[in-house]
């Protein structure tokens, strides 16, 4: 909840899929509470894309899509734990910690879970 100056941090592969699943996660509860639908698969494997792109970065599609559905296992899990009011709390805390200058513990805490999240899906 606090704009701090953090020096940038080192790029890895798995500390991008992380960001990106996270960053999907972040649309979808945002795009949840504020039109009450879900986004498709489809959908987040182009805003993965997109995110991507941005960052002068690529993924195969097949990638993009998985992490699309992990990043919708996460925010349904999120809206299916927390009442509404919490649940547009948190999609706002994610929207704003996209932001590298912006630190919130409960953003900190979801990144932790889709490292979780990653780290379960390929060890299957």
């Amino acid at each position: 909840m606090n704009r701090q100056k953090s020096p940038p941090a080192a790029v890895t592969d798995r500390g991008v899929r992380v960001a990106l699943i996270f960053a999907l996660a972040a649309e979808r509860l945002a795009a949840y509470y504020e039109h009450g639908q879900w986004l498709t698969e489809g959908q987040g494997a182009s805003l993965a894309a997109d995110w991507l792109s941005r960052s002068k970065l690529n993924l195969p599609l097949a990638e993009r899509r998985h992490l699309s559905d992990l990043s919708d296992q996460l925010a349904r899990q999120v809206a299916a734990t927390l009442s509404r009011e919490a649940g547009l709390y948190t999609a706002h805390e994610m929207m704003e910690s996209l932001d590298p200058n912006y630190h919130s513990e409960v953003a900190q805490s979801l990144l932790d879970e889709c490292d979780r999240l990653l780290g379960d899906a390929a060890s299957l």
